[in-house]
């Protein structure tokens, strides 16, 4: 009466039926326990919908591939990938920063004779100010093409558009030579670099980002964070040296180019290390399921992630005040502000520095420990504080500076948080575009701002005024920090 069954199609009903069971399981799993501090909703499994046209088994499949590749250890391709991109990314960033470290160097040479110290170091860091400004240019532009053909042909696009400009600076005729037109061709090749610079940072943490398992995004953005500090480090290790062999005479007559010819060179040597990379797993994945936005990218991040712009934006803004005034702005504050001598203020900038770059993986550790929003209140606070104790030390004659400035570099780590803060922010899709929109316009605002206003406050309240800056964006880090813990922000996965 009833037809008999095998003992194979009994034995595969029951692994089918078991697997099924395994797969409900994970899903269950990874849709409603992927962290207990970040709840991801329900409608973004892996980050994403699922399409009108897509199975749910194949949804399925994708969300148990994503479940495994989430747990696995960081393996040697890995690691390739970070010290790739790390070094790169240091030798970069050598070539936008140095410029802040002949800023009182540059004030004299490219601008007319007989102007004051402090208004030639003014105008200097205006034009390294301009920088900033180019940088939402570069990185609109950059992030679309990064969003729709790949993170990886970006990366390398990037750091070559920052490698020529500052060769041509190291060459450039000065005010003597050629007049006005020196300070013109300088903003120029300044906003080149801006240019070149807004596409290379977010885009280097998106690259990292997906390369890596998700409970490691911390270390992986902290990673290639200290990359980029590196290039600090090695821009005040040369502005040290120099200052230390050379005579004022020399650096005003050749000194200072050797820095930016060194800084063409390295530029040229990161496009280089690039050709090694892949494009990340991430991206190849969507492209192969179909899902890259057919959309504008940038309009799609401004339409439906708003919250996450806006968020971006601020704890941008406590990276900006680590970055541009502790660490890049100090060591000349020293000098004009303190009468710091620059051999000394360099070399205490050469600590602060290498602390720094120590500072931003122990920021990415405890993210990966504790979570982004207590990481960015434990190191908020720490650079408030340290911030001021190192300019009232300052004020009193610098007697600890050799160790004050290497503590406050460390809590200017902060700027190995902000970034897993940023990735958190914007589905896969468009994540390039949306860190990319929301970083760069607020290191345009924030980061040209800065130079000059704290130029001009380095003048007034006792010397005071830098530290009191950064202690205002230091309390907006601890409120963003608390908004996080309290509203459990998702993490796009």
């Amino acid at each position: 009466m009833f037809p008999r069954v095998s003992a194979n199609a009994l034995h595969v009903s029951r692994t089918s039926s078991g697997f099924v069971r395994q797969v409900t399981k994970i899903a269950s799993a990874r849709q409603g326990k992927l962290d207990r501090r970040e709840r991801v909703p329900a409608k973004y499994p892996m980050g994403r919908l699922r399409l009108p046209h897509e199975p749910k088994e194949k949804m399925m499949s994708a969300i148990v591939d994503t479940d495994l590749a989430d747990r696995r250890p960081l393996g040697r391709g890995d690691a390739k990938t970070l010290i790739l991109s790390a070094l790169g990314g240091a030798l970069e960033f050598y070539d936008f920063v140095i410029f802040a470290y002949f800023a009182k160097t540059l004030g004299h040479l490219f601008f007319p004779p007989g102007t004051s110290d402090w208004i030639a170091q003014l105008q200097a860091f205006s034009i390294f100010a301009v920088g900033y400004l180019a940088r939402p240019l570069g990185g609109i532009v950059m992030a679309h093409f990064g969003d729709r053909v790949g993170r990886k042909r970006m990366f390398t696009l990037s750091v070559f558009l920052m490698a020529v400009p500052t060769l041509i600076i190291g060459v450039l005729p000065t005010y003597a030579t050629i007049g006005v037109l020196a300070p013109v061709l300088l903003t120029l090749l300044r906003v080149v670099q801006g240019i070149a610079i807004g596409g290379e940072v977010p885009g280097a943490w998106v690259f990292v980002a997906e390369h890596v398992p998700r409970r490691r995004v911390g270390l992986a953005c902290a990673s290639l964070s200290s990359g980029l500090t590196v290039g600090i480090l090695i821009g005040s290790l040369v502005a040290a040296g120099m200052n230390a062999r050379l005579s004022p005479e020399a650096m005003l007559d050749h000194g200072w180019r050797i820095a930016f010819l060194l800084g063409g060179v390295f530029g040229f040597l990161a496009v280089y290390l690039r050709r090694w990379l892949s494009e990340t797993p991430v991206f190849t994945a969507m492209r192969e399921r179909k899902q890259l936005t057919t959309e504008l990218p940038a309009l799609v991040v401004v339409r439906d992630h708003l919250p996450g712009v806006l968020l971006s934006m601020v704890v941008t803004w406590v990276l900006t005040a680590a970055i541009v005034v502790v660490i890049l702005m100090t060591p000349t504050l020293m000098q004009t502000a303190f009468h710091v001598d620059a051999s000394h203020a360099f070399t205490a900038g050469s600590l602060a520095a290498l602390a720094l770059c120590i500072g931003c993986v122990l920021g990415g550790l405890l993210v990966d420990w504790q979570g982004r929003a207590r990481a960015l209140l434990v190191v908020s606070t720490g650079l408030a504080v340290s911030t001021y104790a190192l300019y009232l030390d300052l004020r009193s004659g610098g007697a600890n500076l050799y160790v004050l400035y290497p503590v406050a570099g460390l809590f200017a780590g902060v700027a190995g948080i902000v970034p897993s803060v940023l990735i958190a922010a914007f589905p896969p899709a468009v994540r390039f575009s949306g860190i990319s929109l929301s970083y760069n316009v607020a290191y345009a605002i924030c980061g040209a701002a800065t130079p000059v206003l704290v130029g001009i406050l380095a003048k007034s309240g006792g010397g005071l005024g830098p530290a009191h800056y950064v202690g205002a964006v230091a309390l907006v880090g601890i409120a963003t920090s608390l908004y996080l813990m309290r509203t459990r922000r998702p993490f796009h996965g």
